[in-house]
């Protein structure tokens, strides 16, 4: 599955960086098939193909993660990490 898609990259543009926001918009998430991980991307910078957002794992923290990562993760039955194509942006403070 494509993570990142042209629609996407125009979204996260046009929102921008978000850092003095309170409540800031989460364009798209990213979730483990086989697990419980769930990544949701605030923002994405193009020139490093880094994304920050709020990472749900084994504990819920805001932080960077990369595309490369997401897209080189090894998961069982030869999965890999899925972008919910049903996810509408929202504000942080809906999920």
């Amino acid at each position: 599955m494509k993570l990142l898609t042209k629609q996407l990259l125009k979204s996260f543009e046009k929102i921008g960086r978000q850092e003095n926001t309170t409540d800031p918009m989460v364009v798209a998430k990213f979730f483990d098939p086989t697990g419980s991980w769930t990544w949701f991307a605030t923002e994405y910078d193009p020139s490093t193909k880094m994304f920050f957002g709020l990472v749900h794992g084994i504990e819920k923290e805001w932080g960077p993660f990369g595309l490369e990562e997401l897209e080189n993760l090894t998961l069982p039955f030869g999965l890999g990490i899925e972008r919910d194509i049903y996810f509408d942006a929202c504000r942080a403070s809906e999920l």
